[in-house]
């Protein structure tokens, strides 16, 4: 079998997607620290752990108090709903174990007793929490959960948990099949329909696909 060639145009297009998410990182724990919210940055999908090292390097650099959690089935995605059509998000795709994660973690330098990882498809894990479970206090949610279902369980379990000041990205905001609108945005536009407390204001647009947002009080 002839060896595999990978364009070299494949890997500075990887490498322009992560300096544009380390930039959006930069922006907003800047505008965190500067602002004065505290809070813990909240990861929703931790495949291959890129954005959790990036997100822990600016908490750092800032000098937030930030705890890191990450959320994660670790065992790829679930399977997509009847209405959820999209040629990529596919069951079982983007999978990393857990103990994949703590080695990916150790590796970029993330101290162990920095994070939290729960394991656990949404509805076996954030549908089960209360608002009164930790964490409770977020400066910055990081959506990257793909799916229609995945999302929207992410945002009730977020709804209680909102605050004026923090930030919320959505990782594949614009991203949509033939038929429909992404996961996420379609998930996001049936949320804020019914919120009458909070303004989503458009923060940070970042990469092919990412829109982040910043919460005002109304």
């Amino acid at each position: 079998m002839p060896e595999r060639v990978v364009e070299p145009w494949l890997f500075d297009a990887a490498r322009l997607e992560v300096s544009l998410r380390r930039e959006f990182f930069y922006k907003a724990f800047k505008a965190l620290r500067f602002n004065g919210i505290d809070g813990d940055y909240v990861e929703f999908g931790s495949w291959g752990a890129m954005t959790f090292a990036l997100a822990y390097h600016e908490i750092w650099e800032r000098g937030h108090p930030a705890r890191l959690w990450a959320f994660d089935s670790f065992r790829g995605l679930p399977e997509p709903g009847a209405d959820e059509e999209h040629p990529v998000w596919q069951a079982g795709a983007m999978a990393t174990s857990l103990e994949e994660f703590h080695a990916l973690c150790a590796e970029r330098g993330i101290p162990r007793e920095r994070y939290t990882a729960v394991p656990g498809f949404y509805d076996e894990t954030l549908a089960q929490m209360s608002p009164e479970d930790e964490p409770r206090n977020i400066a910055l949610a990081y959506v990257d959960c793909d799916l229609y279902s995945s999302t929207r369980t992410v945002l009730d379990f977020l709804r209680p948990r909102l605050k004026h000041g923090m930030i919320v990205a959505f990782d594949d905001y614009f991203c949509w099949s033939a038929t429909q609108p992404a996961g996420e945005r379609r998930a996001f536009r049936e949320f804020v329909a019914d919120d009458t407390r909070w303004h989503w204001v458009p923060y940070v647009q970042y990469g092919w696909a990412g829109q982040s947002f910043a919460i005002e009080a109304r």
